[in-house]
C-alpha cells in the first residue's frame, strides 16, 4: 500500500510539473497568438467588402456591410483592367524577385565572410554593424537618404552644383529610384539574413572542416563542399517563405522612402501603396480586393514552391 501511495504521489507530483511546464509555454506563445488572432483571423469576414460596393455611413462596420449592394467581382474586374495593374504587378514581382536572388547570395556570403573572421571582437563589431539597420525605421532612414538626396541642400545636388553639372531632381526623376529601393533593402534586410545564416554554420561540427582540411582541401572547397550542403536546409526554407511574400512589399520602402513623390509612381507603385491610396480615395471595395488577391497569390506561391521542394528534398520541405 504504501508503494502504491508514493507511486501515486510521484505521478501527481510529474503531473504538476507538466502542467507548470506547458503554462509556461503557453505564456510564451500567448502574445504571438492574440496578435495572429486579433489582426489576422479576427478580420476575415471583413474580406465580403470585396464583392460589395462598400458604403461607409454613420452606422457601424457591421450595419455599412449589410446595407452596401453586392457588386460580385467588379471590385476584382476593375483592378485588372485599370492601367495601374500593370505598374503595381511588374514593381511588386519583379522588386521582390531581386530582393529574394540578390539578398540570398548576398546574406550566404556575408555570412561565410563573418565566419572566416578570426578576431571575435571584428566580428561581433562588423555583425552588430549590419545587423542594426534591420531594427531602424523607414521614416528615419528616408530622412538620412534625404540628406544625400534634397535638391536643395543634399549632399548629391551640392556636389552636383559644385562641379558644374546639372542638379538632378531625385524626387521627380524615376530613373535612379529602381536601384536606390534595392540598395535599400540590401542596406537594411541583409544584415538579419545574414545572422540567421551565420547561426547556422556555428552549428556545423568543427571535425568536418578538420577531416576536410587533412585531405587537403583548399578554403573554397571546404566552404563549396562542408558549408554550403550545410546550409541547404535553411536557404530553402527562407526562400519558401520570401516567394510565398512575393505579391507583398514593404510599405515603409516604397511609400515613405520616396518622400511620398507621385511623381515617382510609376516605379514605386506595389500593390501595397496602391491598397493605401485606394483607401485614402474611399474604394474600400477596390483595395479590400486587392488585398484578398494579394494573400491568396501568396499562399498559391507558398504550396506550389514547398511541393516542388518536397519532390525534389523531402526533407527541406515545410509540411
Amino acid at each position: 500500500m504504501a508503494k502504491a501511495a508514493v507511486k501515486k504521489q510521484k505521478r501527481s507530483s510529474i503531473k504538476k510539473a507538466g502542467r507548470k511546464k506547458n503554462l509556461l509555454l503557453l505564456s510564451m506563445v500567448a502574445p504571438g497568438a492574440i496578435w495572429l488572432l486579433l489582426l489576422r483571423y479576427l478580420p476575415i469576414p471583413g474580406l465580403i467588402i470585396a464583392f460589395q460596393n462598400y458604403k461607409l455611413g454613420q452606422k457601424s462596420l457591421v450595419q455599412n456591410i449589410l446595407h452596401s449592394p453586392f457588386v460580385g467581382l467588379d471590385n476584382f474586374k476593375f483592378m485588372f483592367t485599370t492601367s495601374d495593374t500593370w505598374v503595381f504587378v511588374r514593381n511588386t514581382i519583379g522588386y521582390n524577385v531581386i530582393f529574394i536572388l540578390l539578398g540570398l547570395v548576398l546574406s550566404v556570403t556575408f555570412a561565410i565572410m563573418l565566419n572566416e573572421i578570426t578576431s571575435k571582437f571584428a566580428a561581433k563589431s562588423y555583425q552588430t554593424m549590419m545587423f542594426f539597420p534591420y531594427f531602424m525605421s523607414w521614416v528615419v532612414a528616408s530622412y538620412f537618404l534625404n540628406a544625400f538626396l534634397d535638391p536643395t541642400r543634399g549632399l548629391i545636388p551640392e556636389l552636383q552644383k559644385s562641379m558644374g553639372w546639372a542638379v538632378t531632381d531625385f524626387y521627380n526623376d524615376c530613373k535612379p529610384w529602381p536601384f536606390l529601393l534595392i540598395l535599400c533593402n540590401v542596406w537594411k534586410q541583409t544584415g538579419y539574413s545574414t545572422i540567421l545564416y551565420l547561426a547556422a554554420i556555428t552549428g556545423i561540427d568543427a571535425s568536418q572542416y578538420e577531416a576536410a582540411e587533412i585531405d587537403g582541401a583548399t578554403k573554397w572547397q571546404q566552404i563549396k563542399y562542408v558549408t554550403i550542403p550545410h546550409l541547404k536546409t535553411m536557404i530553402i526554407i527562407l526562400f519558401i517563405m520570401n516567394v510565398g511574400k512575393i505579391f507583398n512589399s514593404d510599405f515603409g520602402l516604397f511609400f515613405t522612402v520616396p518622400n511620398q513623390s507621385g511623381a515617382l509612381i510609376p516605379v514605386t507603385q506595389t500593390i501595397d501603396t496602391y491598397v493605401y491610396r485606394g483607401m485614402m480615395s474611399m474604394s474600400y471595395g477596390m483595395t479590400t480586393a486587392a488585398g484578398f488577391v494579394q494573400n491568396l497569390v501568396g499562399f498559391i506561391c507558398i504550396m506550389v514552391a514547398n511541393t516542388i521542394v518536397r519532390k525534389v528534398e523531402p526533407d527541406s520541405a515545410l509540411f
